[in-house]
């Protein structure tokens, strides 16, 4: 899948302990980079651009007709250019992503759970682990028997996923809310119950291993070469966008103590702060769509963290 890259001292130690893989890599690329500026984009351009991520033209085209496949990509052909964009179901993913991604803070709750109950014994077996799958990116619990939970989860994203699964009538929703100040009122069983957090703490504290090292760049106050800050950028995106999809995003209320998913968020934006400019510099140089140069980023794109401060 690699290529022999230069030698940078903190990148090339870091391209050796992440494990990448084509189709996860380009899907982290196509969120954070593409879709900002329109989500359409010249497949030789975007090889052009991952060629510095160590992917070659063989692994980028696999990759991307098997995104196709699974219905995340559409093509359009002019002439000899194939030109790729989201389907509506891979803009309702990608929407989801981003939102969780890019999130400016805490998450405010207020005592209430949405539940979610599946006639199982309907379902197709397929169907029945895409659908606890995706409830999993959702950040959905499972707590058995069909039934799943979250604090907060957005009933306009499960809409989207269930009609998106073609899952009308074999999914009901129900929210709900504790009992008061009582010794039965305890939110932690089902954080217990539906969630391994311990996990996630782990991927967390690797996380912060990672990257540690590149916060300190930002005491430099040095200019940081363009095409270096797209690779810092994309590597970022995708190691912090794997821990993080599986975060059930639960509310302050319900994380344990010294929970280090905070110090992660707090790095993961301190360095895409450092890096987004140059980043963007670098990637309009390249990426083309059907009229040429992609467009500017969108208003979205400059709302990500509660707001992107140019240098």
């Amino acid at each position: 899948m690699t290529k022999a890259r230069p030698a940078d001292p903190l990148i090339t130690p870091l391209l050796k302990k992440l494990d990448l893989k084509a189709k996860s890599l380009l899907v982290t690329v196509w969120g954070d980079a593409v879709s900002p500026h329109g989500g359409t984009v010249w497949l030789g351009s975007l090889i052009a651009l991952v060629d510095s991520l160590g992917l070659n033209e063989r692994v980028v085209r696999t990759a991307v007709f098997r995104l196709q496949k699974e219905g995340m990509l559409a093509s359009s052909q002019v002439g000899r250019r194939s030109f790729y964009r989201l389907t509506e179901t891979g803009a309702h993913r990608f929407a989801e992503a981003t939102r969780r991604i890019y999130a400016a803070g805490d998450i405010a709750w207020d005592g209430n759970w949405l539940f979610l109950f599946a006639l199982r014994r309907d379902l197709a077996e397929k169907n029945r682990r895409k659908l606890e799958t995706e409830l999993g990116w959702l950040g959905f619990g499972t707590l058995g028997g069909g039934v799943y939970a979250h604090p907060t989860a957005s009933a306009a994203s499960v809409d989207s996923l269930l009609t998106d699964l073609g899952l009308a009538g074999k999914v009901t929703a129900l929210s709900a809310t504790g009992v008061g100040a009582t010794p039965y009122n305890a939110p932690e069983i089902l954080v217990q119950k539906g969630w391994n957090l311990k996990d996630l703490e782990a991927d967390y504290a690797r996380f912060i291993g990672h990257f540690s090292a590149f916060a300190d760049l930002a005491q430099t106050g040095a200019p940081l070469d363009e095409k270096k800050c797209f690779i810092i950028r994309s590597l970022l995106v995708h190691d912090y966008r794997r821990v993080l999809l599986r975060d059930p995003m639960l509310p302050a209320e319900l994380l344990p103590p010294g929970w280090n998913g905070n110090q992660a968020r707090e790095l993961f934006r301190t360095i895409y702060h450092l890096v987004w400019e140059g980043a963007e510099a670098y990637l309009m140089t390249i990426l083309e769509n059907e009229t040429g140069r992609l467009p500017p980023a969108s208003e979205e794109f400059y709302r990500r963290f509660g707001g992107l401060k140019k240098r």
